[in-house]
């Protein structure tokens, strides 16, 4: 791991430290950055510098994908199957039971039963002031339409996005630590990349939906075109044409190399805008983060255990079972963020979750590296 990658927690620390001062003490620079965006029928719907930041998150990790590998995958049927089973029949769903329950029900009396949040409108809806819209209503904030929730359900709504957002960049350093079978871990960082193409969309569509919460379809699969499909191809373009010009072995000496701290970096910036915004909510209240960390945490124990546990039942070897468990905990933090702040907002409760996603998951999987390293004689070899 580099620097950036083994202190992630500390470098995510400082940025939100820095996001919050900026937002406390020039908080006209953030304002001015999220005026920057992709207008449709007058509603912002891509914010530029997030826009830029997400690409530069997303491009190196798409690069590094050897897509032939993809086709090998089909057989190692039973880890490739499990790994799919577990990221899309299971983990979205029970994110968000999980979420829900310590949301809206072990926490709310602590988050504020009366608590709302303003998030964006819903792109694609002719709404007007009064108007009921799931769990929201509209109302009118110094003439611009927003929508109030209630913000334990904004809360959820990132959950979710977290949920239904398998990881597909630092897991490969996790596989790697774990001493796991890289070639399987890489296969399922394509796979995932190109089914979160289709189920991204429909799940979130599906469970936002079941939250009470807006379900702008159009902006979902802008998202998914954005932050998932455009890095992707020019990962795949740029890939075939550095190695037919430089040669494999300068691709991946040279120019990956070069590539490391840039999805970090580029992570970092977003987080200092998303907390310019929350600064004020987390110096009133903390706990809020807390609030939010423990089903994240939960969900993330749970997952790997299950992943685990169906390695071992199902006869995988360790080298498998090992990405295979953490492939389900971990989540596309990348995807989740940017998709939190185009539907809801920068400021919204359901950006702060994915955030906070961000600030737990580094600490909590390298106890789960740690974990697998210790169990390894759990499995055949």
């Amino acid at each position: 791991m580099n620097v950036f990658e083994r202190y992630l927690t500390i470098w995510v620390a400082l940025c939100i430290g820095g996001g919050i001062l900026l937002g406390k003490f020039a908080p006209e620079v953030a304002r001015s950055l999220d005026a920057m965006a992709i207008t449709v029928n007058g509603a912002p719907v891509v914010s530029i510098p997030i826009a830029l930041c997400l690409f530069f998150m997303m491009y190196p990790i798409m690069v590094k994908i050897d897509f032939h590998e993809v086709v090998s995958a089909g057989k190692a049927v039973r880890p490739v199957g499990l790994t799919l089973f577990i990221n899309w029949c299971v983990k979205p769903f029970t994110m968000y039971a999980i979420a829900s329950y310590f949301l809206g029900t072990l926490f709310l009396a602590f988050i504020g039963p009366d608590a709302v949040d303003l998030i964006k409108m819903p792109l694609g809806e002719s709404l007007v002031v009064g108007d009921s819209y799931g769990a929201g209503r509209v109302v009118l904030v110094d003439g611009i339409k927003m929508l109030e929730v209630p913000l334990w359900r904004s809360y959820l709504a990132g959950c979710i996005l977290l949920g239904i957002a398998p990881c597909t960049a630092m897991v490969l350093v996790w596989g790697y630590l774990s001493k796991g079978n890289d070639g399987h871990t890489l296969v399922m960082v394509a796979i995932n990349s190109l089914t979160m193409l289709v189920l991204f969309g429909f799940l979130g569509g599906f469970l936002l939906g079941v939250g009470k919460l807006p379900v702008p379809w159009e902006a979902l699969l802008l998202s998914i075109g954005i932050y998932v499909a455009l890095p992707l191809i020019a990962g795949y373009v740029s890939r075939k044409w550095i190695i037919a010009a430089k040669g494999e072995r300068w691709f991946k000496d040279v120019f990956l190399h070069f590539l490391t701290p840039v999805t970090i970096s580029a992570l970092l910036i977003t987080l200092i805008l998303l907390f310019s915004f929350k600064g004020e909510t987390i110096v009133q209240n903390p706990l809020t983060i807390l609030w939010i960390a423990v089903p994240l945490f939960v969900q993330t124990v749970f997952i790997f255990a299950l992943g685990y546990a169906l390695s071992k039942m199902l006869g995988l070897s360790y080298e498998n079972a090992a990405p295979t468990a953490m492939i389900g905990a971990s989540n596309h933090f990348e995807v989740a963020i940017a998709t939190a702040a185009m539907l809801y907002g920068l400021s919204s409760g359901a950006a702060l979750a994915t955030v906070v996603g961000v600030l737990i998951e580094v600490p909590l999987m390298l106890m789960l590296v740690r974990f697998c390293l210790r169990t390894q004689h759990w499995f055949s070899r």
